[in-house]
């Protein structure tokens, strides 16, 4: 295809229309321009961890619960009782209003406890695996041999 030389030259911005006839190129999209150092994002503020902390509370009021149903052993005039009656209105005072929310949280934390004990069905899936794998012939853990039959003689 033949294209006159004086069209060639315009199109490059040396023929009679010299370079104002051709628009500027334009950076691509998301380039920034010369001299300008690329910036970094803000970064974010860090969230707290609320999930966290309200599992905690629950782990403080199971043990709120513990430590008073050792109080009628040790009954509430002894120096141990005492102590003992600190320790609950500490706690109380940790938990104040938030304690009836983490007494509905204590029964789903117990069964979750529970569920994560290995007698309890709640094995690693590698301890689920093993029990539920073929038995091996001469392994452990199957019915011990017959004894030996004496020869006839």
């Amino acid at each position: 295809m033949a294209v006159p030389s004086d069209r060639l030259m315009e199109l490059i911005g040396g023929g009679k229309g010299g370079a104002s006839d051709i628009a500027p190129p334009t950076a691509p999209m998301g380039m920034s321009e010369e001299g300008v150092p690329p910036m970094a994002s803000p970064m974010s503020t860090p969230e707290p961890k609320v999930g966290k902390k309200e599992a905690a509370m629950v782990n403080v009021g199971m043990a709120m619960d513990l430590i008073e149903q050792t109080l009628p052993m040790f009954g509430s005039a002894s120096e141990e009782g005492q102590k003992i009656l600190g320790v609950i209105k500490s706690l109380s005072a940790l938990l104040g209003p938030r304690k009836n929310q983490t007494n509905e949280l204590q029964q789903s934390e117990i069964l979750n406890l529970l569920q994560n004990l290995p007698q309890a069905g709640g094995a690693t899936p590698e301890g689920k695996a093993m029990a539920q794998a073929p038995a091996i012939p001469g392994m452990g853990g199957s019915m011990p041999p017959a004894a030996p039959q004496p020869l006839p003689m």
